[in-house]
């Protein structure tokens, strides 16, 4: 009897490596290996495949490639953005950071970090649909403001911010803004004129590229101090000699979801989503959608399973085959809630019992028809192990 198909329902948390993007890899793993700031042939070879990636990073997004800064991830990237622009930019009278109350660890914790060292930070709360609201946002403006950072697509809910609206505030009073782009580069249209923001970080693996390449666009005339100090490479902006292999594997991601996106092709999981959605909120009592149907990426499917342990019930998927989250992998170790569902304005209780599903293309109609199948007994059973057996209904 062979082994039942694996459902991978993680992809905000990592996607599979394109094969092509392995093919354009696996050369600069062997023969093309070369150091790009070397002056000999073999430097020169690896210095036009690292110009390539470059280019192929700066069109997905609408960017040159001299506005490119390589990093190891999406979590560098938002540091450097932070660290960086603070370092280079903030004056006696204009030295404040605004986030919004959802981001990404790696922005939350670098804010508490610059706070600790003297930078006034403001946190824009969201709402129950966790998004930022615009009018909030304004009046937490001012001329002091050096850089808000906010991220466009939330990695745990979906939940789509009013990115452009909020950096055409921000620009008014003199502001830069930084947008961590990594759960939506490759998954939808990013444009950083559009956006019209000065910093933006992505990241390969979320759009099947590899792990371990990751990436900041700075606009020109944006100044940026380097936090990684020792080289001469990226334009002064990030030292160390760069991971030429990951690095192509980015750019042959990038081209890859470039080509995808603009024949109207990429299968990002929503129909599928939608389903999934509609068919839990139906088949399992107690359970509703933390975030808007609407305004979020709908390959995102963030429920709240009242009276479940959300970590027994990852297990449970698990032994059946299907692997999902409960948040953010980069907070997965943490034993408290989610600080985007907190944020939220769910109890603590209700935190605890959601959990992540999260499509891409690698999901079929088969994978949605097995998850249907198999969560409502699962919920069931753990309700019954909690004690939780009344006062439970459908939501659709």
């Amino acid at each position: 009897m062979s082994a039942a198909r694996e459902i991978y329902a993680d992809h905000a948390g990592t996607t599979r490596p394109a094969p092509e993007v392995v093919e354009a890899m696996r050369p600069f793993l062997g023969e093309r290996f070369g150091n790009p700031s070397s002056v000999h042939r073999r430097g020169e070879a690896a210095r036009e495949a690292l110009d390539h990636a470059r280019a192929q990073v700066a069109s997905l997004i609408g960017g040159s490639p001299e506005e490119i800064v390589f990093t190891a991830s999406g979590s560098e990237a938002n540091n450097l953005a932070l660290k960086g622009l603070l370092a280079a930019s903030a004056t006696e009278t204009r030295r404040r950071l605004v986030v919004s109350a959802i981001e990404h660890p790696s922005v939350l914790e670098t804010a508490r970090h610059l706070e600790a060292r003297g930078v006034p930070v403001t946190v824009l709360p969201v709402d129950r649909e966790g998004v930022v609201a615009v009018e909030i946002a304004e009046r937490a403006l001012g001329d002091d403001v050096a850089l808000v950072s906010l991220m466009l697509v939330n990695n745990e809910t979906g939940a789509l911010q009013p990115v452009a609206e909020i950096a055409a505030l921000a620009h008014a009073t003199g502001a830069r803004v930084h947008c961590d782009a990594v759960q939506a580069v490759g998954k939808r249209t990013v444009d950083v004129g559009a956006l019209e923001v000065d910093l933006l970080s992505l990241a390969g693996h979320k759009f099947h590229g590899p792990l371990g390449a990751g990436a900041l666009y700075v606009r020109r005339r944006t100044r940026l101090l380097p936090q990684v100090h020792g080289g001469h490479q990226e334009r002064s902006r990030r030292a160390g000699t760069e991971n030429l292999a990951a690095v192509v594997g980015l750019g042959a991601a990038a081209a890859r979801a470039a080509t995808r996106l603009d024949a109207h092709r990429a299968n990002d999981g929503s129909a599928l989503g939608d389903r999934l959605l509609e068919g839990l909120l139906a088949r399992v009592p107690g359970t509703r959608l933390n975030g808007s149907r609407d305004r979020r990426l709908r390959a995102i499917v963030n429920l709240c399973f009242t009276g479940v342990d959300g970590e027994a019930m990852l297990h449970e998927l698990d032994l059946e085959g299907v692997t999902v989250s409960t948040g953010s992998a980069c907070s997965a170790a943490s034993p408290g809630p989610s600080h985007v569902l907190l944020a939220m304005g769910l109890s603590p209780e209700d935190a605890h019992a959601s959990v992540r599903f999260s499509l891409g293309e690698d999901n079929t109609p088969a994978d949605i028809d097995r998850i249907l199948e198999i969560t409502p007994p699962i919920a069931a059973r753990l309700r019954a192990l909690a004690g939780v057996t009344s006062g439970l209904r459908t939501s659709a």
